[in-house]
């Protein structure tokens, strides 16, 4: 050890100029292990050639200092960080299409809300009454589907102005006005009116409300309804029909005014004068819109007619037919705020069976809107005779030979073949 530093001090020690050699100067000394150069050993002393210098070592020597340096080094402080604000980049106004697009979105969105909202309300508002499978001696369902609408004549709703005013009398209970058999299936749509006059075979029945038994008897159509209520009536027509009904709806006096005043009236034409002192009807030949107390006179009145009570079912068809159109276009139908008056008018006398929803009522308003514009056929139940003298009467007696073969196409769901009267 002490032959080293005798050598270092003797020959290997470096000359004062090398002491004297400024930090600058230093930058300029080659860096250990550039070509040429041995890489750096421990304190900057060469590594032997092949030995690798230690890891963490700088190959760069460090500066020769002149050992003046008695001062410490400041601590440099760390760089204040500032925080970076992000900012959005403004909006971009947006066009007019744009806006448009969204503005549509927001009024079909209420508008579907809206009709979502009034659709759930009139499903809970049905009047489901009438309970058709208690009925006992049905016929086997058919093929299609029949429905039996009613037009009644109740008072319900009507005040005593109202009586006054539409001339519907002060008789109580109900009785029906009119009875339509509508048939849907794969063999086309069929509206069949039956007179409420018609001579019929009504079945025995128990009243519910006394227990009292009625046995078998002839009378007309009408005196189903009124004796045994819409049962009786759905009874007598399967019995004397052979067609089994599947679903039934009524409306009333009040209802139907309410309904046509809804849609904002109907439009008719007639083709002559009509003045009769008993529904107080009066309209002159050619074309009217009909408020809702007029458009009750037309279908009521009969003593007009020539043919009496099927000249009244034929009114009540062509009347059915404008109001099904009018309720049907697309300022009632695609607006729920115009359409709810109307939705509302109809159900508060609107009377349905137990199974009748609130799509298979709207089927049957569009099968009706249908076979009136012409997708389907409007008829009478074939008559022999429209003054058949009886016990309760004059009654209209039906063509049993027509009236069958019509009942059976119809049971079966075949075209039928039974040509409509002519206007």
């Amino acid at each position: 050890m002490s032959d080293r530093l005798d050598g270092w001090a003797a020959g290997d020690r470096p000359s004062a100029r090398a002491w004297d050699i400024s930090t600058a100067d230093t930058q300029s000394i080659p860096v250990q292990g550039a070509q040429g150069m041995p890489p750096a050993g421990p304190q900057g002393v060469p590594a032997p050639r092949g030995v690798p210098a230690p890891h963490g070592v700088p190959t760069k020597p460090a500066p020769y200092r002149t050992g003046d340096e008695t001062s410490t080094l400041e601590p440099v402080p760390p760089p204040v960080l500032t925080p970076t604000v992000r900012r959005r980049a403004p909006k971009e106004p947006l066009s007019r299409r744009r806006r448009i697009v969204r503005l549509a979105i927001v009024a079909v969105s209420a508008l579907l809300l809206a009709s979502g909202s009034a659709y759930v309300w009139a499903d809970t508002q049905l009047n489901r009454e009438v309970d058709l499978g208690r009925a006992p001696d049905r016929p086997p369902p058919g093929k299609g589907t029949n429905y039996l609408i009613v037009g009644s004549d109740s008072r319900e709703g009507l005040s005593e102005e109202a009586r006054k005013s539409l001339r519907t009398g002060s008789a109580e209970g109900r009785r029906t006005d009119s009875m339509m058999v509508l048939h849907t299936g794969a063999g086309g749509t069929t509206m069949m009116s039956l007179p409420r006059d018609s001579w019929v075979n009504i079945p025995g029945f128990v009243r519910p409300e006394t227990g009292r038994r009625y046995n078998p008897s002839q009378n007309k159509l009408n005196a189903a309804y009124s004796m045994g209520g819409p049962d009786l009536l759905v009874s007598t027509i399967e019995r004397n029909t052979g067609l089994r009904i599947d679903h039934y709806a009524e409306i009333g006096f009040s209802g139907f005014v309410d309904v046509v005043d809804a849609v904002g009236g109907v439009r008719m034409c007639v083709d002559r004068d009509i003045k009769d002192p008993k529904s107080g009807l009066d309209l002159k030949k050619g074309c009217h819109t009909l408020d809702g107390a007029k458009a009750l006179a037309f279908v009521r009145q009969r003593k007009q007619e020539a043919k009496g009570d099927l000249g009244r079912t034929r009114n009540q068809q062509k009347f059915l037919a404008a109001l099904a159109a009018k309720a049907a276009t697309p300022g009632v139908l695609a607006n729920p705020f115009a359409a709810f008056p109307t939705v509302r008018a109809g159900l508060d006398t609107l009377i349905v069976d137990k199974d009748m929803s609130l799509p298979t009522l709207m089927s049957l308003f569009e099968a009706v809107k249908g076979v009136t514009s012409g997708n389907g056929k409007q008829l009478n139940v074939p008559v022999s005779n429209t003054n058949l003298r009886t016990s309760k009467g004059s009654a209209v007696q039906w063509n049993v030979t027509q009236a069958r073969r019509l009942f059976d196409q119809l049971r079966n769901d075949q075209p039928v073949t039974i040509a409509p009267p002519a206007p």
